[in-house]
């Protein structure tokens, strides 16, 4: 770390010797306070304590990462914002029930937020705006991350020096140590003594975790050349095969191209470092540093056409807005990253990453925050693209994924079912009204509607009763694992308990199902079906050395595949 940066930041640097000890107690005290306000001899976690459990985790940790011997009212402050920040998605996280289905996203909102926030506040950007030193923030947020992992790190290995001891004590039936482990409150009140302690030792150190600083960017900035080189040659391979190749390969190639691009954003830094006079002089890795540059924007634009992709064809859901919302921040900083080196000629194009991280950092901040408020219901706005693209005839009857409106978009979903259910059109509102009526999700709904048109294809009826057919039809459709090969049902007529019984084989294996031909779809289907290794294996009588063996005559039915018998006789 060079001498100017140990001016811009002087009070971060001093050795407080009181610190560790003082950090130790914060966190614990705040560790013995979650446990009371979460577990009061097992009380449900409502939303008022919930709120308050998030303000006392995140307010005294923020305080723990920004308090120095030269202030503390300002860090005071700042932990206080962020305790309320937090205490208040943790409220409307809780509170809202299965009124919305997005409340982790609410929470990973919030955590992206202040994550963002307290490198910038620790640089003085409060203060100073955009006149704070970018390598004085670039500085925090390494020293904030090396500080935060080894602090989990000494907390995890405490723990396990904690539990030999009380292996060791209990050894010679001193079961004091056991004891407090198994005590709630000790647990949080160690856990946060120990990473207090770590951090505050770890604080005190940041001249030397500068240094380390260096020699993890210069690790990381090796492993860009090898990534620099892959990245071309995938980005050449992808214009030459056409994009079709990518989704041929892959379901779901969002997160990974956006994956790819953070790592390549993550080397970029580490190559650019805080300033032009602490670049490398190697050509490679300028290059490199290069090439994931002018990349990271390709591979964002990538991510955006495969998530618009699957939005065309699926529609909007408050799991693909969110998406929306990744791929948009992904492709201004890989646009920014593109523009760079183009603006001027190459001629300080390092310099122009640094400007552009610093104010996409403090976009993206308050980006996030804004998402985490209680201003957009990402539930409503996709149920009402599903609904338009129903009602447009963009999604036909059976291709549309009433289960999904019932279970993933909330509230505005399950308004949007009845409304369909009140309608005129009899095949719509049948559906609409099962899919409310559901007590429990099928595992259908993990499936895309594709995946369960391919295994209806697979389903061969050898019988004619169109009524038993339906019902059949019906439970594949709402059964994952039925027919994901080809498969046959055959009729076995009427069972001892006045239903239909139906053999469904696939890959030689039978299992039997009972439906009420004189109803509905029989909801207890599933809970009845016998288990298709049970069916399919043969049994095994005891014998002993006076048992009788002997061949005796049967007559009876059962299936069989290509003249080999399948399955056990059912008569």
């Amino acid at each position: 770390m060079s001498e100017g940066e140990t001016d811009q930041a002087p009070g971060t640097h001093v050795d407080w010797p009181v610190r560790p000890w003082m950090l130790a107690a914060l966190l614990a005290l705040a560790g013995l306070a979650v446990h009371f306000v979460t577990d009061p001899a097992g009380a449900d976690l409502v939303p008022w304590r919930a709120a308050l459990a998030a303000a006392l985790v995140f307010g005294p940790l923020a305080f723990a990462f920004t308090l120095d011997r030269a202030r503390w009212k300002e860090p005071l402050v700042f932990a206080g914002v962020v305790a309320l920040v937090m205490a208040g998605i943790a409220w409307r996280a809780s509170s809202a029930g299965e009124r919305h289905a997005d409340q982790a996203f609410w929470v990973a909102a919030g955590l992206v937020a202040i994550t963002l926030a307290l490198p910038l506040f620790q640089a003085g950007f409060h203060r100073l705006r955009w006149r704070t030193a970018y390598d004085r923030t670039h500085f925090h947020v390494w020293t904030d991350a090396i500080s935060g992992a080894g602090a989990l790190v000494f907390t995890g290995v405490s723990w396990l020096l904690l539990l030999l001891l009380a292996a060791l004590f209990s050894a010679i039936d001193i079961d004091l140590v056991e004891n407090l482990i198994d005590e709630g409150w000790f647990g949080w009140s160690f856990s946060g003594a120990a990473f207090g302690a770590a951090l505050g030792v770890l604080r005190n150190q940041l001249k030397i975790i500068g240094t380390l600083q260096s020699v993890v960017m210069l690790v990381f900035s090796i492993i860009a050349v090898p990534l620099a080189v892959a990245l071309a040659i995938f980005l050449l391979a992808v214009l030459a095969s056409g994009i079709a190749v990518l989704w041929n390969a892959t379901e779901s190639p969002t997160p990974l191209l956006l994956s790819v691009a953070v790592a390549g954003f993550v080397l970029v830094n580490a190559v650019v470092r805080n300033a032009d006079h602490e670049v490398s002089g190697n050509r490679a890795l300028r290059w490199a540093a290069l090439v994931l540059a002018l990349a990271i924007f390709p591979l964002a634009l990538l991510a955006a056409i495969s998530t618009g992709t699957r939005i065309a064809e699926y529609g909007l859901s408050p799991e693909r807005l969110w998406g929306i919302v990744a791929v948009a921040v992904a492709v201004a900083y890989g646009l920014a990253y593109f523009i760079a080196p183009i603006r001027g000629r190459m001629a300080g194009w390092m310099e122009r990453v640094r400007s552009a991280n610093m104010h996409l950092a403090v976009a993206t901040c308050v980006l996030a925050f804004i998402l985490a408020l209680p201003l957009f219901d990402f539930g409503a706005i996709s149920a009402r693209n599903q609904l338009a693209r129903l009602e447009s005839g963009e999604v036909t009857v059976e291709k549309f994924d009433f289960e999904a409106l019932r279970w993933d978009f909330g509230d505005a979903g399950r308004n949007a079912l009845t409304r369909l259910a009140e309608g005129n059109d009899p095949e719509i509102a049948d559906l609409a009204n099962e899919a409310l009526e559901a007590e429990i999700r099928t595992y259908s709904n993990a499936e895309r509607s594709d995946e369960r048109d391919s295994r209806l294809a697979n389903l061969r009826l050898q019988f004619e009763d169109e009524a038993l057919q339906e019902l059949v039809i019906q439970h594949v459709r709402a059964s994952a694992w039925r027919c994901n090969a080809p498969c046959v049902a055959l009729d076995l007529g009427m069972g001892e308990n006045g239903k239909r019984m139906v053999a469904l084989v696939e890959g030689g294996r039978v299992a039997q199902e009972d439906f009420d031909i004189s109803g509905p779809a029989d909801e207890d289907a599933d809970e009845r079906a016998v288990d298709v290794a049970t069916l399919n294996e043969v049994p095994e009588p005891d014998q002993s050395e006076g048992s009788t063996v002997e061949i005796r005559e049967w007559t009876g039915r059962r299936i069989y595949i290509d003249g080999h018998p399948a399955g056990q006789p059912f008569e």
